[in-house]
C-alpha cells in the first residue's frame, strides 16, 4: 500500500481513527488510577502541511480541512470536541499548518500521572520522534520494530490503558501480523484495550483478516469501518477499519452519533459505516 503516513496526514483515515483514539482515552480519565498508551507504529508525530509530502497528495483538505469547517451539533461537538481542540493547536488564525499524528493525539490528552511509549522503526521518523518529545518525563520514544510489542512489552506496569497498532501496509502479511498481534496481546494483558487499524483494500484479504479474528477465542472484539464511497477496484483506497479489544462500554453509543456525522462531511453521498461485534464477552454460571 506504500502508506507513509507525511503523504497522508489529516486524510479521512486519520479523523476515523484519531476521534476513535480520542474517545478511548477520555473513557480512561474517569478514573483516577493512571495509565499507559503504546503506539506501535507511531511516525513522525507532526506533519506539516506545507510539506512536499503532504502538499503532493492534498489528502487533508477533504479530510481534517472539511471537518474543521463544519459547526457540529451540541451532542457531537461534546464528542469530537476534544479531537478538535488539540487540531486547534496547529492552526495560525484559520490556517492549518500541521497535523499532529496519534503520539502528539495521545500525549495532549495524558494527564500528571499518565506515560505515553511510541515505537518507530524508521530511522528518520524515530529520530523526529525523539525531538519533539525531548525532556517530556511522561514521553518514552523507543526506535524499535513495533511488531514486538504485544508480545515483550506487555503488560504496562500501569496495568491500565491501551495500545495503538497502526501498521503502514506496505508489506505483505500485514493483516496476519496484525491477528498474531492481537493474540499475543491477549495472552499478555488480557484486560487491556487494543486498538489494530487496517485498510479496506484487496476485499479478499480483509474479509480473511475479520473471519480469524472472529474465530481466534478474543473476548469483547468490535469491528468499526468507515468509507467514502465503495472500492471501485481491489487496490483502491477509499476506507479503513479498527477492530477493538475490550472497547469502552459507551463507544458504540459514541460511535453511532459520529460515524453519520463524518459520513454526511467528509463523504460524498455514497460514505458508511460498519459497527459489529465479532465476539462479545461471555456469560459465566
Amino acid at each position: 500500500m506504500n502508506y507513509r503516513h507525511a503523504y497522508h496526514a489529516g486524510n479521512f483515515a486519520d479523523v476515523f481513527k484519531h476521534i476513535i483514539l480520542t474517545r478511548i482515552i477520555e473513557y480512561l480519565k474517569r478514573k483516577e488510577a493512571a495509565f499507559r498508551v503504546l503506539d506501535t507504529h507511531a511516525g513522525a508525530g507532526i506533519y506539516d502541511l506545507a510539506s512536499p509530502e503532504t502538499a503532493k497528495t492534498g489528502e487533508w483538505i477533504a479530510g481534517i480541512g472539511r471537518l474543521c469547517e463544519v459547526d457540529p451539533d451540541t451532542e457531537i461537538a461534546d464528542l469530537v470536541g476534544p479531537y478538535l481542540e488539540i487540531i486547534a493547536q496547529y492552526r495560525d488564525g484559520d490556517l492549518l499548518t500541521a497535523y499532529p499524528g496519534s503520539p502528539m493525539v495521545a500525549r495532549q490528552l495524558l494527564r500528571k500521572q499518565d506515560r505515553l511509549s511510541v515505537y518507530e522503526l524508521h530511522p528518520e521518523d524515530s529520530k523526529a520522534l525523539g525531538a519533539t518529545f525531548a525532556g517530556d518525563y511522561q514521553v518514552r520514544v523507543n526506535h524499535l520494530d513495533g511488531w514486538l510489542v504485544p508480545g515483550a512489552h506487555l503488560p504496562p506496569k500501569e496495568k491500565r490503558g491501551l495500545v495503538l497498532i497502526d501498521p503502514p501496509f506496505e508489506e505483505t502479511g500485514e493483516f496476519a501480523r496484525l491477528a498474531s498481534a492481537f493474540e499475543k496481546a491477549h495472552r499478555r494483558w488480557p484486560g487491556g484495550t487494543v486498538i489494530g487499524w487496517y485498510p479496506l483494500k484487496h476485499e479478499n484479504q480483509v474479509g480473511d483478516f475479520i473471519g480469524v479474528m472472529r474465530n481466534c477465542g478474543i473476548e469483547k472484539l468490535l469491528r468499526v469501518e468507515f468509507w467514502l464511497a465503495p472500492a471501485k477496484s481491489q487496490a483502491e483506497f477509499c476506507g479503513c477499519g479498527v477492530i477493538i479489544k475490550n472497547p469502552p462500554f459507551v463507544l458504540t453509543n459514541e460511535l453511532n452519533a459520529i460515524l453519520p456525522f463524518l459520513c454526511r462531511t467528509l463523504g460524498t453521498g455514497k460514505a458508511g459505516f460498519r459497527i459489529e461485534w465479532l465476539a462479545r464477552e461471555a456469560k459465566h454460571g
